[in-house]
């Protein structure tokens, strides 16, 4: 993340967790090729009306597109190591900040707020389809384009109500929300970006401590000197 984000965190003491249909990808909640002619064979089971089948397949795209918008979702790197990609993506002008935590760490930090967290799978969307009946599936699948992300993510859905039911005419406000978290529980290292001056790591240092994050932070390695 960039800097300002990072200092948000901490002001906030949580976690953003955004909306999908503010995500950069288009594609974000939606389901595979695939799944249209799957959709089109089970309904074609239940009824042999070709007609009622073309309205429920419609009435799902309908029922996702609108629950998309209540999906919000954090975001995070899987990886074994530091990856010089994701520093280009997420940093500016050598600025980015990295938290590196664990999946049992996340875990335990949402588990009072009841929110899921599930590996991201990449699929060719013209040729594989994604798993139906649950809608969590759609936003933890993505194209095969996306597969340098190697991506977690903690799932919130909140549906608006009215009158006993859901309120279709609703509209979101805001881009997401924060949801709060032990950050010292949460966060085990803090890195600044490879191409830092040492005046931004020392920054970084005194607004964590004075933050009160316990967590080392310590400059990326990345951009160290070769030996030839």
């Amino acid at each position: 993340m960039d800097f300002r984000k990072f200092v948000a965190m901490l002001e906030n003491q949580g976690l953003y967790f955004v909306r999908a249909t503010e995500l950069h990808d288009p594609f974000e909640g939606s389901y595979a090729r695939a799944n249209e002619q799957l959709r089109k064979d089970f309904f074609a089971q239940v009824s042999k009306s070709s007609e009622m089948n073309k309205e429920l397949v419609a009435a799902i795209g309908n029922a996702v597109t609108f629950i998309r918008q209540w999906v919000m979702v954090n975001c995070w790197h899987m990886n074994t190591g530091e990856s010089a990609a994701m520093w280009n993506l997420y940093s500016q002008a050598g600025s980015g900040v990295c938290v590196q935590s664990t999946y049992a760490r996340l875990q335990k930090c949402l588990a009072p707020v009841s929110i899921g967290i599930g590996v991201v799978h990449y699929i060719d969307y013209a040729t594989q389809a994604m798993p139906e009946g649950n809608v969590f599936h759609a936003f933890l699948h993505k194209r095969k384009s996306f597969i340098h992300e190697q991506e977690l993510r903690a799932i919130t859905f909140e549906l608006p109500t009215k009158d006993g039911g859901v309120d279709t005419q609703a509209r979101p406000a805001g881009s997401g929300k924060w949801v709060s978290v032990g950050l010292n529980d949460l966060i085990e290292k803090i890195y600044v970006a490879p191409s830092a001056k040492p005046w931004e790591l020392e920054l970084l240092q005194r607004v964590a401590k004075r933050y009160g994050l316990k967590a080392p932070v310590v400059q990326s390695d990345l951009d160290q000197q070769p030996f030839f």
